[in-house]
């Protein structure tokens, strides 16, 4: 896959991939900002903004008029928040690309931010962020994220605080839109049936209007986590819910592929170490698996675990025994290769459609990154050796760096203290 890459004259950059063996067309676009762009006073903005711009605008009036323009065509649009980028996407056949961009541009750049329409939705998000309170696998990483990072605004939910969203006004969503909805924080990533020439004089005419300004910065962290700390909420659930994680690598780290593949090893998919320690051998848990995220300044490495009360600090410990295995020993190159082939394979399939292969570049370049091709990064992947998983696993694997985060029906911590000291 190939790209070609613009830019407008105010500074917008504009990613097209020519798919012309498909039918269809993905239009998004990625404000580079987010919740750590965000003061804490009006934490939750970006989240907010995120949903007001399908409550209205100039040319269409309602949320439902907005509905209507995409889906009466047969096409699918939605956005997402998260700590450095706020997207807003539409999917719809070839031939309705000009629909899918004048309703994305008209909500970019025209939104009514009706008053009544505002205390609407900060009921919605209020809600949002409560049935985060009755939902313990969520819970679990909430009080894990705050364990990590507070009080840095990483540590803050991307929705805010019901406080937070509650004080919000017009003027605060008016003011976070003239310093961050600005033509050099957005990248347009479109993917499919088109033809760059034709379309990217369509969205410079439908995106003119964006003036271009200064790129905004973040705070940036740097961990100084000295000793192992721990959350245990108390809840009366059926299952316990428990998170390990540990710092890792910035998103342009060298050894982020690395521990990609650490990671593979670890707990993706139902071959991995952790699935079949604590599943398969040990029935100690349903559901078991890790995770490694990257952020622009800094990453976190962990696994999750949800899991009968009474097995949960046995399953913490197991899951730790694991990864001190991987710093210990080796791993086998049958099992790399495994690992290695099964990264490959997602990648590969996942750029099947059309919102995947923008996304794929589209993000990358919002990101201010180097764009990878997927071969590229599969080639990266296959130059991974055992002994750069074991350098990397030491690396991450340190007990003065671990965060725990547990909730269930728990009012003592010391199981769970003992397995830390493993």
């Amino acid at each position: 896959m190939e790209f070609q890459k613009f830019t407008l004259d105010n500074g917008i950059r504009v990613l097209v991939n020519e798919l012309p063996h498909t039918r269809s067309v993905t239009l998004t676009l990625y404000m580079a900002t987010g919740a750590r762009y965000e003061a804490e006073r009006v934490s939750g903005i970006s989240h907010f903004i995120e949903h007001m711009l399908f409550k209205g605008t100039a040319k269409r009036p309602t949320a439902q008029d907005i509905a209507l323009a995409i889906e009466g065509i047969g096409g699918f649009f939605n956005a997402s928040t998260s700590q450095e980028l706020t997207n807003y996407w539409v999917k719809v056949a070839y031939q309705h690309f000009a629909i899918g961009l004048d309703v994305l541009s008209d909500m970019l750049s025209a939104p009514r931010l009706e008053p009544h329409e505002i205390e609407k939705e900060r009921r919605v998000i209020i809600e949002e962020l409560r049935q985060t309170f009755d939902t313990p696998d969520e819970l679990v990483f909430f009080d894990l994220d705050a364990l990590m990072w507070l009080p840095h605004p990483l540590g803050r939910d991307v929705a805010g605080t019901p406080e937070t969203v509650h004080a919000l006004t017009r003027q605060d969503l008016l003011d976070y839109l003239a310093q961050h909805y600005h033509a050099n924080n957005l990248v347009v990533s479109v993917a499919g049936f088109v033809q760059a020439s034709e379309i990217v004089p369509q969205i410079s005419a439908a995106l003119n209007i964006l003036p271009p300004r200064p790129v905004g910065m973040y705070t940036r962290f740097e961990p100084a986590q000295r000793s192992a700390r721990w959350h245990v909420r108390y809840k009366k659930t059926e299952q316990a819910h428990v998170a390990v994680s540990t710092w890792a690598f910035e998103r342009n780290h060298p050894d982020r592929f690395t521990a990609s593949v650490l990671n593979t090893i670890l707990g993706d998919g139902m071959s991995s170490r952790l699935f079949q320690e604590i599943r398969e051998k040990r029935g100690l848990a349903y559901s078991v698996s890790s995770y490694f995220s990257t952020l622009g300044d800094c990453g976190y490495f962990g696994c999750y675990a949800a899991v009968e009360p009474k097995n949960a600090a046995a399953t913490l410990a197991a899951m730790l025994n694991e990864w001190a295995r991987l710093a210990a020993e080796g791993v086998p190159e049958a099992e790399l290769l495994k690992a290695k082939e099964l990264i490959k394979g997602g990648l590969l399939l996942s750029m099947e459609d059309t919102h995947s292969i923008g996304g794929w570049f589209g993000r990358q370049e919002a990101l201010r990154q180097n764009i990878l091709t997927v071969d590229q990064v599969t080639a990266h992947i296959d130059a991974v050796t055992a002994a750069d998983v074991q350098r990397v696993a030491r690396a991450l694997f340190r007990k003065e760096w671990l965060n725990l985060a547990v909730v269930g029906p728990f009012k003592a911590d010391g199981k769970f203290v003992q397995a830390l000291e493993m």
